[in-house]
């Protein structure tokens, strides 16, 4: 995680907000949205790709359409937390295809993934994979119903009132 922030001006963070929106609009298409010339508006790109705030494009698959029909929320707590269990659970999770998203969290459980599979039998087949060899305490799976919001760009002008400076209040008499 990089705690080293780049300062955006308005184009840039409207360069960013149409990317998140559609990452396949050609540089003509982005810079006529955003309001620059086409290579005005390819600099500040390579600007913010050599900065690793843009980090390559996606293409947005629909999961259910090819039978990946199941996202399940599976949290886990375990007893160890030694950097080379972490590191050694971290190249097994790894291993799993059906993971999507792994993370360390803090509160009650240690880790969350996400899994996206085919149906209950998908999801079975990847628990026994994820609790094959592993000393895990506990393992629970939340199974979505609905995606109500499913990566929804960021806001990123939260962003510039996060670095602007903050104006003095007047003084009362």
């Amino acid at each position: 995680m990089t705690t080293k922030t780049m300062e955006l001006d308005s184009f840039d963070l409207r360069i960013l907000t149409e990317l998140q929106k559609d990452a396949g609009l050609s540089q003509r298409e982005l810079a006529a949205r955003v309001g620059l010339s086409q290579n005005a508006c390819w600099r500040r790109l390579q600007r913010l790709a050599a900065e690793g705030i843009v980090e390559g494009s996606h293409t947005r698959v629909n999961l259910a359409a090819l039978g990946l029909d199941l996202t399940v929320i599976v949290m886990i707590r375990t007893p160890h937390h030694s950097r080379e269990w972490i590191e050694a659970f971290r190249r097994h999770v790894e291993t799993l295809p059906d993971v999507v998203d792994f993370y360390r969290i803090g509160g009650d459980w240690d880790y969350m993934i996400k899994v996206v599979t085919r149906g209950m039998a998908g999801y079975d087949d990847f628990y026994q994979r994820l609790v094959a060899g592993q000393e895990l305490a506990t393992v629970t799976g939340l199974f979505a119903m609905e995606a109500i919001i499913d990566n929804r760009p960021v806001d990123l002008q939260r962003t510039r009132a996060a670095t602007r400076p903050r104006r003095a209040a007047p003084r009362v008499r």
